[in-house]
């Protein structure tokens, strides 16, 4: 029987449960109505249970989760999702590009970005879903720990390789002895719809405009979480911005942060404008933190794309177009407090665990986090943050490929990536989207180099 990832109302509803607990609201009743009737927990690690359930426990399930978006919250003052009400509630909202008078970055600068996010999405893709033991192990088991380089099966114990395999998805293109050239990833695929969307519709771009894009030229296999849910629910008929409500409990994931970089390469000194873009983009999917993840991320970059800030200035920045007393805006502000006083990464990525046990691997709060803490920590340095992002778990390629295109961006020009990391990919990228599949990074950052002139 085909078990369809991430849709089925009965794997949902679990999800539901600690999301709308997340956001306040009285889920006791719901919850224990579901037990009674004997529905599964949500799938730990997988986009689906591995049993079907009965036809009633399914319509039950769809019952309960528009039961749940009835209830009222109480996070919702202080985590709006509209853009104006964002915008009140940050004191310190950036000024536009003519301040700053930032030209746009060099092919370079962008190209560096471009395999800085590949080289970090790579090296997280072996170990994503893996627990924070099982990372630490396997690197450490072959001399690789702190994390300075790919991961590698040679020569790890067949004993520790059973009690933590590698991605299965993954492990045959992203070890260091398989590495050949970047294969395809939902990490790379959204910059690519953006460089698309930007494209066909410039700057000013609606959320309308990327739903179309993506039944356009985005294959459904090739989403997960709340870009699945958000798709199925444009199949249905069901409009945008409610496509990222509707029977979605991971509207507070990772999934619009990983699709940001674009709007920050395209608006260098400008991250007012960046968050903007991000906003846009996101609300097709996502609310509240989900959405701030995408904007913080967007605007970070931003800074970062221009050359001349250092990290901890970009992450400033960043932070001030998240509402400050969202839980994003304190869990990143708890991380980098950590990053900045604790000597022993490891201990910063302990302390972070501990503090967002309660939430799921791929929620956007305590990766958003996790990404800070590792820019900090390694204070602009490219490997340091790669491998700082990685190995503190979670969502690993996606917290590797952010964490590297800000670094990259940081460092100015390929060159100056180590050649380790940059010679294995090859400059040629696998994808599905569009007629992208082979481009190599220096045309990508030609192409997004384009966009930033664009006015």
């Amino acid at each position: 029987m085909l078990r369809l990832t991430w849709v089925q109302p009965e794997d949902l509803l679990g999800h539901e449960l600690r999301q709308a607990e997340q956001e306040g609201r009285a889920t006791s009743a719901v919850a224990a109505r579901w037990r009674r009737a004997g529905g599964p927990e949500a799938p730990l690690h997988a986009g689906a249970s591995a049993l079907p359930v009965s036809p009633y426990l399914r319509l039950l399930a769809e019952d309960l989760l528009d039961e749940l978006a009835d209830l009222p919250g109480t996070t919702a003052d202080a985590e709006p999702t509209d853009l104006a009400r964002i915008r009140a509630l940050c004191p310190d909202w950036p000024s536009g590009a003519s301040a700053g008078g930032y030209r746009p970055p060099d092919e370079a600068r962008l190209e560096a970005a471009w395999l800085g996010r590949a080289v970090g999405c790579l090296l997280g893709k072996p170990v994503e879903k893996l627990p924070l033991e099982g990372i630490r192990r396997l690197a450490g088991a072959t001399g690789n720990w702190p994390l300075d380089t790919w991961f590698t099966a040679r020569g790890v114990p067949s004993e520790l390789l059973e009690a933590y395999p590698w991605n299965r998805r993954s492990a045959g293109t992203s070890l260091a002895e398989n590495i050949d050239g970047m294969p395809e990833d939902d990490d790379l695929n959204y910059p690519l719809l953006n460089l698309l969307l930007l494209g066909r519709h410039g700057r000013s771009f609606t959320t309308a405009d990327v739903a179309r894009l993506w039944l356009e030229e985005l294959p459904a296999g090739r989403t997960f979480t709340a870009e699945r849910i958000a798709y199925r629910n444009l199949l249905c008929g069901i409009e945008p911005p409610r496509t990222a409500r509707h029977r979605n409990p991971f509207r507070e994931w990772i999934g619009a942060l990983i699709r940001a970089d674009v709007h920050g390469w395209t608006n260098p000194g400008d991250p007012a404008t960046a968050a903007e873009q991000a906003h846009r983009d996101a609300t097709l999917t996502h609310t509240a933190n989900g959405v701030y993840a995408a904007m913080f991320t967007a605007a970070t970059i931003a800074a970062a794309t221009t050359g001349a800030h250092d990290v901890h200035h970009c992450l400033r920045t960043g932070l001030a177009v998240v509402p400050p007393g969202s839980r994003l805006a304190r869990a990143v502000r708890h991380a980098v407090r950590l990053a900045r006083d604790t000597e022993d990464f490891d201990t910063v990525v302990d302390r972070l665990h501990a503090a967002h046990r309660t939430c799921h691997w791929v929620h956007a709060v305590p990766n958003t986090a996790l990404i800070a803490a590792a820019l900090t920590h390694a204070d602009g340095d490219f490997t340091a943050s790669v491998c700082r992002a990685v190995s503190g778990g979670w969502d690993t390629d996606s917290n590797g490929a952010t964490a590297g295109s800000v670094a990259g961006l940081l460092a100015g020009r390929p060159g100056a990536l180590p050649d380790r990391w940059t010679t294995p990919l090859k400059n040629r990228l696998t994808t599905s989207v569009g007629d992208f599949n082979g481009i190599g990074f220096d045309t990508l950052a030609q192409i997004t180099h384009r966009e930033a002139h664009r006015s």
